[in-house]
């Protein structure tokens, strides 16, 4: 059971803060993981989005939607809760990663918050890789240089607005500028500083050599938290503003890709997550003090415990959701997914690289752009449809490749997102083309619930995230004939990024 009722819930309980790009939601948690029905706070936004390849959102503006979104949580406890004050012991908070914003010596935002999906700092990543190198750079951080972390921002900053850049005293997340408007101070936990560029994830550290090669001072970030610390004693505004948050500890922010491994239950070397939402990520979770960086995927930290290595993909359900409407396919998603499942795996001749806002993992071009062939006049457009979600598939199946000598055991992925979950045909499809069980996740909210469950376990709460049995739903597994089909498949895919992306 993946939700329970709030008379039957089992104290203490865990607020879980999760803010994504689109969106923030405020939920309870109960001791056994379950998420307390009819309790939320949900507000939705949107980043501005320029056409030089800008996504920002003015800081304060965030940090007041976080705010109302926990009043409104809050709000609806009260009314299922009569002893709320006593109820809720920890507050667990994920976030998305990689975002950047300037603060000034006050402490107060200077620049807004440059999202990961902001190229704008493109040249600057390049021009880093070229004269530090590009291994250099993915042993010591984990990650390779691109417009989604720190230094290309940085860099990008300086150069095309240097009078804005002096102002800057610090470079934060968006969590550690909340955290400094509740408790008045800034701290950065492990998990959000790996997703940074500037992070050993080898060594839970800043890295020197790295912060020397762009320019940045460890005074220009904040410090680290302690393992096992949490934030107390919020200013006089905000505990009187949410009294039940009093008696919590709050747990620094964590990235929210290690908050939903945890939350779909793939913390270890055999389980595997992936998600497919706007864009799509496949990651594995397991304890681990130093961990071998495979090429084309990146190493972050859950906390110093945890280690995270997967790869990601700017384009995955919004693939779909493009299509869709592009080629005016149906608005019933049924007909949609009866006109799929009566085509055969690739049966169409097409070949599609769906790189519509450039490429992550596995080859990190940020320039790309997406590409079709095959196309003539008998074609479809439910099998465009349908070869671009295949070629979505792929390029997992490329991040999978690359993670196997990482696994352990018997493999299963647990899928999780509505982009995947919402069509039983394309999970389908992924366990053929991969060629292992993909798992349906019955959480609802995976990256709210990892945040919960990591903040009850450092606070004590549970001995092990392994205490908590996490639901499963349909199983998914691999028709072989297809995965033969779908190698075809993939090597047409991998023949076209060769020609048009990349040679090496």
């Amino acid at each position: 059971m993946s939700t329970i009722a709030p008379h039957e819930a089992k104290r203490p309980l865990t607020l879980a803060l999760d803010v994504g790009t689109s969106s923030v939601r405020a939920t309870l948690f109960d001791m056994s993981g379950r998420q307390v029905e009819n309790i939320e706070g949900r507000t939705h936004y949107q980043m501005t989005a320029t056409q030089n390849g800008g996504v920002e959102i003015n800081a304060d503006k965030l940090i007041e939607i976080i705010c109302a979104t926990i009043d409104e949580c809050l709000q609806g406890a009260a009314l299922h809760l009569p002893d709320l004050n006593d109820a809720i012991r920890a507050v667990g908070y994920s976030n998305f990663w990689h975002a950047m914003l300037g603060v000034d010596r006050d402490g107060e935002a200077v620049t807004p918050l440059y999202n990961w999906s902001d190229t704008r700092s493109a040249a600057d990543a390049k021009a880093l890789g070229n004269r530090l190198g590009v291994e250099w750079i993915h042993q010591r951080t984990g990650v390779v240089p691109h417009a989604s972390y720190y230094p290309a921002k940085i860099l990008w900053l300086r150069r095309t607005d240097p009078s804005l850049a002096l102002k800057v005293s610090r470079w934060v997340s968006i969590g550690e500028y909340l955290y400094s408007k509740i408790f008045g101070q800034m701290v950065c936990g492990v998990s959000m500083a790996s997703g940074t560029g500037l992070f050993n994830p080898n060594r839970n550290d800043w890295d020197d050599e790295m912060l020397t090669g762009a320019g940045v001072d460890r005074d220009q970030l904040s410090p680290l938290a302690e393992e096992g610390a949490g934030l107390t004693g919020m200013k006089r505004e905000f505990a009187e503003r949410w009294p039940a948050l009093r008696n919590a500890k709050w747990l620094p922010a964590i990235g929210d890709g290690a908050a939903s491994n945890i939350g779909s239950g793939c913390f270890t070397r055999g389980l595997i997550a992936i998600n497919v939402g706007t864009s799509g990520a496949m990651r594995i979770c397991w304890p681990a003090e130093a961990v071998k960086i495979p090429k084309g995927l990146w190493c972050y930290r859950a906390n110093r415990r945890y280690a995270v290595i997967g790869g990601a993909l700017s384009n995955a359900g919004d693939v779909y959701a493009w299509l869709k409407r592009t080629l005016r396919l149906p608005n019933d998603d049924e007909i949609i997914e009866s006109q799929l499942a009566a085509m055969k795996a690739d049966d169409h001749g097409l070949t599609v690289l769906p790189f519509f806002s450039g490429e992550r993992s596995t080859g990190w071009h940020g320039e790309a752009r997406a590409a079709f062939t095959g196309i003539n006049l008998s074609a479809d457009p439910i099998e465009i449809l349908r070869a671009s979600l295949e070629a979505v598939c792929y390029r997992f199946a490329a991040i999978y490749e690359r993670l196997k000598a990482e696994l352990s055991g018997d493999t299963r992925i647990i899928a999780s997102g509505g982009g995947i979950l919402n069509s039983p045909v394309w999970t389908q499809m992924m366990a053929d083309v991969i060629g292992v069980p993909v798992v349906a996740s019955a959480v609802p909210e995976a990256s709210s619930r990892g945040a919960a469950m990591l903040a009850m376990e450092t606070f004590g709460q549970i001995k092990s995230l392994g205490d908590l049995e996490t639901p499963l739903g349909e199983v998914f597994e691999p028709n072989l004939r297809n995965h033969e089909l779908y190698l075809q498949g993939r090597a047409r895919q991998e023949g076209l990024y060769g020609l048009l992306i990349a040679s090496d």
